[in-house]
């Protein structure tokens, strides 16, 4: 299959996508993709304290004034993240999507969105979550394979999007397209309809700016492909990273990638180091 431009989006043919999402299906929440760990492009957005006492006193002793509540600090530095992981994060990121497994082996996992005003501003920020999620069903891998049925783990941009149902508000170059319908049943029996009627992409071994159907790996099909965070569907994944419904619409909207977005996502004890 030809590679496509880095120019989003990336509307494939509906013959194509069908044979694109049939390849998919090995992967993500009905499966997992995954994609490579580069910077993406850039879009506009579609879019009294007083003591009482007698008159004399009072003229005599000035009223005691409060002091003002000292804010709140901002954190300089991710929660969370050790010094190898925030190495990882490019100093013109603004936006971090964090997703910390419970465990190298669970499939349950947190996000928070964190926002920095610039390079050399205060400090992060939480601006979305926490929020509850799933991960892969064996959980995490430093070294993700086509099959093992875990996430990887590392700082991945966010530099596409797209889905079955068009968002409220993105910013991110998106791929409308029915060929993201999906049937089926997950690993406890749930149904998959629906888990990715929005997806974004995350920029593990695929062309960052592409459409999530893209099949281009660069680092080889046996590293996987089509790692994404969708809607959840109630279990875990084969390799994406999924939150529900509401969180996504919301993700989509907050994410710009005039921020450089990124995710951040591994189990607690990687994360930390």
């Amino acid at each position: 299959m030809p590679v496509p431009p880095s120019r989003a989006p990336l509307r494939l043919p509906h013959v194509v996508c069908s044979l694109v999402l049939l390849a998919l299906l090995a992967g993500c929440g009905a499966g997992g993709f995954a994609g490579t760990d580069v910077s993406g492009a850039t879009t506009e957005r579609v879019r009294i304290n007083g003591v009482p006492g007698p008159p004399e006193a009072a003229a005599r002793v000035p009223s005691p004034v409060s002091p003002a509540p000292a804010a709140s600090p901002q954190p300089t530095e991710l929660p969370g993240l050790g010094p190898k992981t925030r190495a990882a994060v490019p100093a013109t990121a603004r936006q971090a999507f964090v997703v910390t497994g419970d465990s190298a082996d669970s499939n349950r996992s947190t996000a928070v969105l964190y926002t920095r005003d610039g390079p050399a501003g205060p400090g992060w920020r939480a601006t979305l979550g926490p929020w509850p999620a799933h991960n892969a069903l064996n959980g995490w891998t430093a070294e993700h394979w086509e099959g093992d049925l875990r996430s990887p783990v590392g700082v991945f941009t966010l530099t596409a999007a797209g889905g079955r149902l068009a968002p409220s508000d993105t910013a991110l170059p998106y791929d409308l397209s029915p060929d993201f319908a999906v049937t089926g049943e997950g690993f406890h029996g749930e149904p998959l309809e629906g888990s990715f009627d929005y997806v974004v992409a995350i920029d593990y071994n695929r062309l960052p700016g592409t459409s999530p159907l893209d099949l281009t790996r660069p680092l080889g099909e046996e590293r996987g492909g089509g790692i994404w965070v969708h809607v959840d569907h109630g279990g875990p994944t084969q390799g994406c990273v999924s939150v529900t419904e509401d969180r996504m619409k919301e993700l989509l909207g907050a994410l710009d990638p005039a921020m450089g977005p990124v995710i951040v996502m591994g189990d607690a004890e990687s994360l930390g180091r």
